[in-house]
């Protein structure tokens, strides 16, 4: 997981991994409310590789650190992009953690070989709950070892508004209390919804988009064609037609980058 920079970033002391395939346990109690939202630019055709050294060694070894791997995904419009998606306790964790990972004996065992796959992996928001209680709820389950069977799995759709004012300014409630409903009653129910984290970029060797006006907001359908037809469902109301659309152009400073993506077989979120 290093970007344009060489270094040598690493992962969890080995001896003290979880067993292959632990995971996190249905009964992860912790709040994990700050995020980040990594788009990684893979280089052509090298995706899967990515994918399956990532699975196979970058999992349990960051879990182990207190970081929680909320989602990793295939970004459906562009076979090159793998997405994933990492939760801390804190800003204070977050900093421990990456250190001690990116310092680590894993990430140094592994960097020569993920490093030729990655051609850029500066496309990352970090990110805080967009109101208390908006963040991913604690995991259930636990996610099948490297190489098992892959479980079934949906869509998530990552949607990143882009505003013209800080979403403090009237969108996150707006968002909460009025488009939040909207969408659940068409079919696309907000699993977690999250605004710029404030607090400086405590990892600074890797790099964050900050100080940027969005807010984030993650769904889950079966498929591409439930997550077009609950489109239809909502834009076919009045109150969408009304309101809700027109509210939406007032609040949006450009279009929406929007993000179809399918887990990948260890991803948790799926």
């Amino acid at each position: 997981m290093k970007p344009r920079r060489t270094l040598p970033l690493a992962a969890a002391a080995a001896a003290a991994l979880a067993a292959p395939g632990a995971g996190i346990a249905a009964d992860d109690p912790g709040a994990h409310p700050v995020i980040e939202l990594r788009q990684y630019k893979i280089v052509a055709g090298k995706r899967d590789a990515m994918i399956a050294l990532f699975e196979r060694e970058f999992v349990e070894s960051q879990e182990v650190l207190g970081m929680r791997l909320v989602g990793q995904f295939r970004d459906r419009d562009d076979a090159n992009r793998f997405v994933w998606v990492r939760a801390f306790p804190s800003m204070e964790a977050r900093g421990k953690a990456l250190n001690d990972f990116y310092f680590g004996p894993v990430w140094k065992a592994h960097r020569d070989e993920a490093n030729p796959l990655l051609d850029d992996n500066d496309d990352v928001l970090l990110l805080q709950p967009a109101w208390p209680g908006s963040e991913f709820a604690p995991a259930k389950g636990r996610r099948p070892a490297p190489g098992a069977p892959a479980p079934a799995a949906g869509m998530v759709v990552a949607t990143i508004e882009y505003l013209w004012k800080q979403p403090s300014e009237g969108y996150a409630a707006y968002f909460r209390d009025t488009l939040a409903p909207a969408y659940r009653a068409a079919g696309l129910p907000v699993l977690a919804a999250f605004v710029p984290e404030t607090q400086p970029n405590n990892f600074p060797r890797l790099y964050v988009r900050q100080n940027e006006r969005l807010l984030v907001w993650f769904t889950r359908v079966a498929d591409l064609a439930a997550y077009q037809a609950a489109q239809r469902k909502l834009r076919a109301t009045a109150a969408w037609r009304r309101s809700l659309q027109p509210a939406l152009a007032d609040y949006r400073e450009r279009t929406p980058q929007v993000l179809t993506l399918s887990p990948t077989p260890r991803s948790l979120l799926r």
